[in-house]
């Protein structure tokens, strides 16, 4: 199925502050060098605020991420996950279409969402409200049919059950998600064979039901006020530093004087000075910066910004100078990693490095 971003897209996009800090979070996952790692959680981020993936919020994430606009739609459009057009503003419902589903009612469903909703998939009620696709198996075949409303499964419909739900959220309700038919679960329809204290009416809702049920997840759009921890990653390592040091220290107490052993210094930043700038390419125009492995488009434009134009510049770098530039870069370490100076000065003098014959080619 081609997929495409849609024709009219909003001017710009902006995470909201909190939702820029979780995305940042999730970038701190990774290495430097492969921030390209978290494109699918900001995706979803970006979705989930929004409801769909603008052509400017994908821009937007390809800037953060260092990568080129194309690649960040490849994963947009290759994965069915993401919208590319304007959805409902209260839900868009997906309805499992697949075998399951469908010999148990998923026509009846798909019918209603003619009816209710829109005449074609992905368009929009006339209220604004709703949107409609069906989709491929959702995984829950034992409660069919079924259909993901937001980030929740609505299981063990019926025309009747569907309508309802439909009328809830139109009421601006949020529906309990799960079963639909009293099930607790995806045991067998006559009861529970095992696991019977899990019955209806001791636990009325499984724990994913429960969860969605409390904190009313399934058409709420992602802003920030969930207050996730961003980095737990981060602050799990905090916490145990200490209790590794605790952990070395030899139960009796050493004498005095190997205690006064002087403790290794600390590493030194190295101190940022500003290399030569230029306010623009001298006469017969600027290098072509791209020609250095790891510059592609997007930091050639970064580096123009900055001031740098000419191979010339960049070969003359000294380590306090790359320490100017790498602050003002998104990746830091990277002009060491590629040696940008060292590619810089074959070049500035005519000749070719491996990464520049490719690239010419």
């Amino acid at each position: 199925m081609l997929r495409r971003l849609h024709h009219i897209q909003p001017e710009t996009f902006a995470f909201t502050p909190a939702n820029l800090a979780w995305a940042k979070g999730q970038i701190s996952k990774f290495p430097e060098g492969r921030q390209a790692s978290a494109v699918i959680p900001i995706l979803w981020r970006a979705q989930e605020q929004e409801g769909w993936v603008t052509q400017p919020a994908l821009e937007h994430i390809a800037d953060m991420l260092g990568m080129a606009y194309i690649r960040v739609l490849e994963v947009a459009t290759f994965y069915f996950m993401f919208q590319l057009q304007p959805v409902g503003s209260v839900a868009h419902i997906q309805v499992c279409g697949t075998l399951s589903c469908m010999i148990c009612g998923a026509e009846d469903l798909i019918g209603i969402c003619k009816d209710r909703i829109a005449d074609h998939a992905h368009d929009i009620s006339a209220d604004g409200k709703f949107s409609w696709e069906e989709v491929e198996c959702l995984g829950a075949c034992t409660n069919a049919p079924m259909v993901q409303i937001g980030k929740d499964f609505y299981e063990d419909l019926s025309a009747e059950t569907f309508n309802k739900i439909l009328d809830e959220l139109s009421a601006g309700n949020v529906p309990t998600p799960g079963p639909q038919n009293g099930r607790y679960s995806c045991e067998p329809l006559g009861g529970a064979i095992a696991l019977s204290e899990y019955e209806p009416g001791k636990t009325p809702l499984n724990v994913s039901a429960t969860l969605a049920t409390e904190i009313g997840d399934t058409v709420k759009r992602i802003d920030g006020t969930e207050v996730p921890l961003l980095t737990p990653w981060l602050e799990s390592a905090k916490a145990k530093k200490p209790a590794k040091v605790a952990a070395k220290k030899p139960a009796a107490e050493k004498p005095t004087a190997q205690k006064a052993q002087a403790k290794p210094a600390e590493p030194q930043a190295v101190v940022e000075v500003a290399p030569e700038i230029l306010k623009a390419a001298r006469k017969g125009g600027a290098d072509d910066l791209k020609l250095i492995k790891g510059v592609g488009p997007k930091l050639e434009g970064v580096l123009n910004d900055l001031g740098f134009y000419h191979f010339d510049q960049i070969e003359k770098w000294t380590d306090e100078q790359i320490a100017w530039v790498d602050s003002r870069l998104q990746f830091k370490g990277r002009i060491e990693r590629d040696d940008w100076t060292g590619q810089a000065k074959i070049l500035a003098q005519g000749g070719e490095t491996a990464f520049s014959e490719k690239a010419n080619k």
